[in-house]
């Protein structure tokens, strides 16, 4: 079994550490792992990819996602100008950081029925909850309910690695509130 997640974000957004979080969380569960982004020009704002392998044997594969199980989406604002469905196969996910509804976003993108869809304003959970519209944490919350790769407790266990105590429990709260709140 491997897992291949592709995160479509903008610089500053945490697309990046929101890989890291996971690929410790799998590794908790005894997967293999591969976590690395790529990107251009490294600025703030610029649009970016971050990609997650895990698999229950070792990855010999050293190269980019070609073909997702899961996508996840940091920031709407990249529907436009990403083909984020990009070789996503039919019977993926795909998590997206919005107001509006799977519905909306299935007939929007002409997402094929197979692909399972979920949707969350994570931009307003961050804001709410860590005063910063940074969506990473909330996006893996989001995320584990959509494709059910990790179990919630163990995110929660890497967020506690990753993140000083303060940070850390304010990204739990995201991180349950989003598991709860996103629309499937």
């Amino acid at each position: 079994m491997m897992i291949e997640i592709r995160r479509h974000g903008r610089g500053g957004q945490g697309a990046r550490t929101a890989s890291r979080i996971l690929s410790i969380a799998a590794l908790k569960k005894g997967y293999h792992i591969q976590s690395f982004p790529t990107f251009g020009p490294e600025r703030m704002g610029a649009p970016i990819e971050a990609y997650n392998r895990i698999s229950d044997e070792k990855i010999e594969i050293h190269s980019g996602v070609y073909e997702p199980d899961h996508v996840i989406v940091l920031d709407d604002t990249l529907l436009g100008s990403v083909d984020v469905l990009r070789g996503l196969k039919p019977n993926g996910t795909l998590t997206v950081n919005t107001p509006k509804s799977p519905e909306e976003i299935r007939k929007e993108l002409n997402v094929p029925e197979g692909i399972k869809i979920g949707t969350i304003n994570a931009t307003r959970l961050a804001l709410e909850i860590l005063g910063r519209p940074i969506t990473n944490t909330a996006m893996i919350g989001a995320r584990a309910k959509v494709s059910g790769v990790l179990p919630l407790d163990v995110i929660i266990e890497a967020i506690k690695e990753v993140f000083p105590p303060n940070v850390a429990e304010k990204n739990v709260e995201l991180i349950k509130r989003a598991y709860e709140e996103v629309r499937v």
